[in-house]
């Protein structure tokens, strides 16, 4: 009888933890460079959204960084070209949950445009703690998009709604040169992601 209760509180606490996430709508980014505010959309992008907010609630970007930029000048060698900052954990793979199905913007229906979060990824399926913010729209990571070969795009799943001048601020610090022309000199610290309501 006891484990049976035991089963039950712990049954009762993953549906609240859960339930958190799909309540879940702002998060306040704290970098040294200023705060950055978003708006998730679990409701179109239940997966993305709760993986990320899985690293957020256990504080696993705290003390992450923006570590890389792509700008228009820094991406010669790309046909398809693109304007995004990118942040997580970069190298440190022992901070990081389980990758995530893929959802595709012909999926969710969101777009990549101006200030749109979205999860960095290799293959479809690999994404795990990389986002990026876009700066100004960028249909070519939407489906069918031709940024990345498979035209599967990016997952979509939220939108800067206060500090997008954080955002272009980042995007303009300085880069490396060669094969470390989008890695920032001095990546942006992220102090904190906290969710706001």
């Amino acid at each position: 009888m006891k484990s049976f209760k035991v089963k039950i509180l712990l049954l009762l606490s993953a549906l609240l933890f859960s339930t958190s996430f799909a309540f879940a709508q702002k998060v306040l980014v704290k970098t040294e460079i200023g705060d950055i505010v978003i708006q998730l959309n679990p409701e179109k992008a239940p997966i993305t959204v709760s993986n990320f907010l899985k690293y957020v609630n256990a504080n696993r970007y705290d003390g992450a960084t923006f570590y890389r930029v792509v700008r228009m000048d820094n991406q010669a060698d790309k046909k398809i070209k693109i304007e995004v900052i990118q942040g997580g954990l970069g190298d440190d793979s022992t901070k990081n949950f389980p990758r995530i199905r893929h959802e595709s913007t012909n999926i969710t229906g969101l777009k990549h445009l101006n200030g749109t979060l979205s999860m960095a990824r290799n293959a479809p399926g690999s994404a795990g703690s990389e986002f990026f913010i876009c700066i100004n729209d960028q249909p070519e990571l939407d489906f069918g998009g031709k940024r990345n070969p498979d035209g599967q795009g990016f997952a979509a799943f939220g939108e800067v709604i206060t500090g997008i001048d954080v955002v272009k601020k980042i995007q303009t610090k300085e880069t490396g040169i060669g094969e470390d022309n989008q890695k920032l000199k001095q990546p942006a610290k992220i102090i904190s992601m906290r969710i706001i309501d």
